[in-house]
């Protein structure tokens, strides 16, 4: 069991530093339904397996120069404290129950259905975007909507861990359509850092980490990410975005079946 958590970890790690999309999407649903973890221990569990592995790939983008960092910054001013207010409700009320779980399931698989739309046809939308600037956000607006997108971003990847990179990707086609994949997968994978370790100390908190697990899925990971992350700005444009749609395709169709 614990070479397929390494193999496990190899795999989604690589799909990490590629598209900067996969983590909680594919991880949790993987130790919840194939390996038979607790839904709260696969969270906890899964939060703490990104933080180290994004922090990881976020050295490799920065090296290669594919991180956006105002726009990081933007990302963390919502997503930090959203975080810890969704913490301390876990705290407070002990969790959510399944009803809810599973709208914010829909609510993540809709949003990533609409990045694979997003990626598919960026170039019609740039050349939409290009005829009518007056539907760009620009400076302030464009600010707040970052800021605002964190919180939401904080709130969803604390409750579920699912949300960092799909939906994350999500807004920075929407809200920056002219940033390259690349870019997108390492200003994803960055700012997604301090959020997931916060809400990771927060499950610690908690009592939902399962530290043998994580070693395991670390293991297979760190070398997984870095590979990703090396190849992301070597991989042709158009070559990058058929891998996110696709992997996005996956993370949709998993969440909603």
């Amino acid at each position: 069991m614990t070479l397929t958590y390494i193999i496990s970890g190899f795999a989604v790690g690589t799909l990490v530093g590629l598209t900067g999309v996969g983590g909680g999407s594919l991880m949790t649903p993987l130790l919840t339904l194939l390996f038979g973890v607790s839904p709260a221990v696969a969270v906890g569990t899964d939060l703490a397996f990104a933080s180290i592995t994004k922090a990881t790939g976020t050295f490799t983008h920065r090296l290669r120069g594919s991180v956006e960092w105002d726009v990081v910054r933007l990302l963390c001013y919502g997503a930090l404290p959203a975080a810890l207010v969704a913490t301390l409700g876990l705290k407070y009320f002990g969790g959510i129950n399944k009803e809810i779980g599973q709208i914010i399931r829909y609510s993540i698989a809709c949003s990533v259905l609409l990045t694979v739309v997003a990626l598919l046809f960026k170039g019609k939308m740039l050349a939409w975007l290009n005829q009518h600037p007056e539907k760009q956000l620009h400076g302030r607006k464009l600010a707040a909507a970052t800021i605002i997108s964190g919180a939401v971003l904080g709130l969803l990847v604390t409750i579920s861990s699912i949300g960092a990179g799909a939906i994350g990707a999500t807004l920075l086609v929407m809200l920056y359509p002219r940033m390259p994949a690349a870019h997108i997968a390492g200003t994803d994978i960055a700012y997604a850092v301090p959020l997931t370790a916060i809400a990771a100390i927060g499950h610690w908190w908690l009592g939902s980490i399962n530290w043998e697990l994580l070693g395991s899925l670390l293991l297979g990971s760190l070398p997984g990410i870095t590979l990703g992350s090396m190849a992301a700005k070597a991989v042709p444009e158009r070559i990058l975005r058929g891998v996110l749609a696709t992997t996005l395709t996956l993370v949709a169709a998993k969440l909603v079946l």
